[in-house]
């Protein structure tokens, strides 16, 4: 899968609504997350942190915060941020401007809010194992790459 469009369709009326897309790093692994039937899409699949940014919110405020949410890891925990975006991916009635995160921390004690189900410690090569979202393994692809160049 190609990345997404990294500057929004010029002639388009859909509205643009601003999210973060976050991956916890620990050492040599990831999290992934089974999202709840109590979530919006792709219930059932497995994915990363992800959320709105609020108005006026920073990406990186954003990040830290749906990581809070989700997880219950406090910023003091995140050693490490790698940045991508945004990307503009298209959906039928709206376009996405996403903004992704590779957060490494030094702890994997999670405590999921309602959002997911089930979390996982894995090695990015184990997704074919998991019905992940689409963008997963691009994001995850793109962000290690840049963490490797950076």
């Amino acid at each position: 899968m190609s990345l997404p469009p990294s500057s929004p369709p010029r002639l388009s009326s859909k509205k643009i609504r601003p999210v973060i897309s976050c991956l916890l790093k620990h050492g040599k692994e990831i999290l992934i997350l089974k999202r709840s039937k109590h979530v919006g899409s792709f219930q059932g699949y497995w994915s990363c942190i992800s959320g709105y940014l609020e108005p006026g919110e920073d990406p990186q405020q954003t990040a830290y915060r749906e990581v809070f949410e989700e997880t219950q890891l406090p910023e003091r925990v995140m050693t490490k941020t790698t940045y991508a975006g945004p990307f503009y991916p298209e959906a039928n009635d709206v376009i996405f401007e996403t903004h992704w995160f590779l957060v490494e921390t030094n702890t994997k004690k999670i405590t999921l809010d309602w959002e997911h189900d089930e979390c996982r410690w894995i090695s990015p090569k184990e997704f074919s194992n998991y019905q992940v979202v689409p963008w997963l393994p691009t994001l995850t692809d793109h962000l290690f790459a840049k963490q490797s160049a950076g």
